[in-house]
């Protein structure tokens, strides 16, 4: 894991400085900033830039355009969401929602790709607007389980709420409450995301879905199925976008069509995307906290 972080760090010092700077405050967030807009933020910009590096791993490695992206988003905040609505919230329902969540990503990431990957890129793009359409309009129709265009609000398990203390007094001038561990849990996750991205990219898989990139005939004619490999790329992001749809709903507590689905979120995350500069996982974080701050 090392030597794969090593090879895909940027080589400029300026850069990794940045970097550095960014995750840091983000890790100290709690004990050097004040008030819970910065938490949010924070938290916020965990999520986000797991979500951006998920479809740069789509777009910036593999060339593929899908604005299908937020309805994986979708998929997990919804399952959390509903899970939590309907039965008494716990980790083991929480775990019950990833799985089910996961596997219906997957599911709908393999039928889009093997469906549609084999079409011209700009076809592809349409294709998948159009699923992600259908998706927001059958939240909204489908509102005595997904609460239509209102949402829904839910509880969480009560170790990540305010009303859970760890211990009575202060630690570095902070009260350790179930929001700071939520947060603390948001962080973990999305670290541990974003390394097995790392990882995946520094791979002989990674390395695939670059020549896809660079010159998909020359590819193709050293044996490369490029259908397979995209497909496989195409899971994978929304298998991690999906996972992050998670985070999002156990920070909100809240699940909506405009949380979650909107057109506007997909064309933020093109944007965080283009700012910290395609085929570059590290650049996620430059251009979420860019867009998020600004």
């Amino acid at each position: 894991m090392y030597q794969a972080i090593k090879d895909t760090l940027p080589k400029s010092k300026i850069l990794r400085a940045i970097l550095a700077t960014i995750l840091l405050a983000i890790l100290l967030t709690p004990f050097i900033f004040e008030g819970s807009r910065a938490l949010d933020t924070a938290a916020r910009l965990c999520i986000f830039i797991v979500l951006v590096a998920s479809y740069d791993l789509l777009i910036g490695y593999t060339g593929v355009v899908s604005f299908a992206h937020t309805l994986f988003f979708g998929v997990g905040a919804y399952s959390v969401a509903i899970g939590f609505d309907n039965f008494t919230p716990g980790f083991g329902v929480l775990l019950v929602a990833v799985i089910i969540s996961v596997i219906i990503s997957a599911l709908v990431a393999i039928t889009i790709g093997l469906v549609s990957l084999r079409v011209k890129a700009i076809f592809y793009a349409m294709i998948t607007l159009a699923v992600a359409s259908v998706a927001s309009v059958l939240v909204s129709q489908l509102y005595l389980y997904t609460g239509g265009e209102d949402g829904m609000t839910y509880k969480i398990p009560r170790l990540l709420t305010p009303a859970f203390k760890l211990m009575d007094e202060k630690f570095l001038g902070v009260r350790i409450t179930g929001k700071i561990i939520n947060f603390y849990f948001i962080f973990a996750v999305s670290t541990v995301l974003f390394l097995i991205m790392i990882r995946i990219i520094a791979s002989p898989f990674g390395q695939v879905l670059k020549a896809l990139r660079e010159n998909e005939f020359r590819a193709e004619a050293i044996g490369y199925t490029t259908v397979y490999y995209r497909t496989a790329a195409t899971v994978i992001s929304a298998t991690i976008a999906t996972l992050a749809g998670v985070l999002m709903a156990l920070w909100l507590r809240y699940t909506g069509p405009e949380s979650v689905l909107s057109l506007t979120i997909m064309i933020d995350i093109l944007l965080m995307v283009v700012i910290g500069g395609m085929g570059s996982l590290y650049g996620a974080i430059i251009g979420a906290t860019f867009l998020m701050l600004a």
